[in-house]
């Protein structure tokens, strides 16, 4: 299995069909070695993703500021955010006479790339370092033993995740807006504390773990087998992160599509009558990371959200993280973001819903909170907050 899978992975190559996550491409000079096959013949890969700051810090309640003393080389509350969110400024600005000065005879602009400080260096090599995932390969033991004893830290997720797959199984691969969310609820870890979570299109479960560490209990929902079994054994790997805050994960299926939650018994990641009893009277907090991609699944999240958020008992807040791709169509001739506009489309009209029945609010969050995990926040990482109130 190891030396065919590796070749391939060697030197891949992507159908048409095929998407990967942008986490996955930031690796230079990485060699993607597999762990397992999935039930689906699906190369399966053990990424480690460090924590700037360890859960037991967290848990001890330090402020920010104290715990980042003696680790301002990972991250500082504003200077990382800084870099991670804008390039590098140019420092001073040429006059008049500078710009006459990089003219050529002809009177073409020549372009003087200005060398680069050897603390930008240092930065990019940072944060390529951090992000890159130190992938295993099975019946490598003794050749990843310091890797081993380092990832049963306080301060390194494990997840077990796929590349390259179809459209259709892109919740095995972790994406940048799982990691922008998981920022947020780290940053605010005391207002989802002792919470009771709902999380919507869970895919890996990287958010849901880093959820796990400050609330009380996190039903981490997707569909398909295969997906769900993935997840589940995430969870079993970061058991270290939640026993500090004694967290519980549960791995549930939640089909968009279908109006009840499953409780055959005899269907794997089916509910019981007790747990749904426990969600719709203690979920406080409902919450999606990238899963808008599709405009029938859009759609059919809402229709979910309407319906869950209907049936809690209290209100409850949404937190909807995404990034906004880019796409050249053919059929406007120009770039568009066709399953952006249509989920802003979608948030209009449920904060314009009026039915009696419920309230809607929403409004975007900014991203200057700091950074938990280092990778790139670019600009079209968007979250979101809507707040879900009965007025009946």
């Amino acid at each position: 299995m190891g030396g065919l899978a590796q070749e391939e992975m060697d030197n891949p190559t992507f159908r048409s069909d095929t998407v990967l996550s942008d986490v996955h491409l930031h690796c230079p000079s990485k060699s993607h070695l597999m762990v397992r096959l999935n039930a689906v013949g699906q190369p399966v890969f053990l990424s480690y993703f460090k924590l700037l700051w360890s859960t037991e810090d967290l848990a001890s309640g330090k402020h920010v500021r104290e715990i980042t003393t003696g680790r301002e080389h990972q991250c500082r509350s504003d200077e990382l955010c800084d870099k991670d969110s804008s390039n590098i400024k140019i420092e001073g600005e040429l006059n008049s006479e500078g710009v006459e000065a990089l003219l050529d005879d002809d009177g073409d602009l020549e372009v003087v790339r200005r060398p680069r400080s050897a603390s930008a260096v240092q930065a990019e090599d940072l944060l390529r370092d951090i992000v890159c995932p130190v992938i295993l390969m099975k019946g490598k033991e003794d050749a990843f033993e310091d890797e081993e004893q380092e990832c049963t830290c306080s301060d390194v997720v494990k997840i077990e995740h796929t590349m390259a797959t179809p459209l259709e199984d892109v919740g095995k691969q972790v994406w940048r807006a799982a990691f922008l969310l998981a920022d947020y609820i780290l940053f605010q870890r005391d207002t989802f504390r002792c919470c009771s979570v709902l999380e919507l299109g869970g895919g890996t479960g990287i958010t849901s773990v880093i959820m796990g560490t400050v609330a009380k209990r996190v039903y981490c929902t997707d569909v398909g087998e295969d997906l769900l079994t993935m997840c589940e054994q995430n969870v079993a790997l970061n058991k270290h992160l939640m026993e500090p805050g004694g967290g519980e994960i549960k791995v549930k299926e939640l089909d968009w599509l279908k109006d009840e939650f499953c409780t055959d018994p005899e269907a794997p990641y089916s509910w019981s009558e007790e747990e749904i009893a426990d969600l719709l009277d203690h979920c406080s907090v409902i919450m999606a990371a990238d899963v808008f991609y599709d405009d029938d699944l859009t759609d059919a999240l809402f229709r979910t959200l309407y319906r869950i958020t209907h049936n809690l008992r209290n209100s409850c807040t949404v937190y909807l993280a995404l990034e906004k791709r880019l796409n050249f169509t053919l059929r406007h001739m120009d770039v568009t973001c066709e399953a952006y506009t249509h989920f802003r489309n979608t948030l209009n009209d449920l904060e314009n819903l009026q039915d009696g029945k419920m309230k809607y609010t929403v409004e975007p969050i900014k991203l200057d909170f700091c950074q938990f995990l280092v990778y790139e926040r670019i600009e079209q990482l968007e979250l979101w907050k809507v707040m879900a109130e009965h007025l009946t």
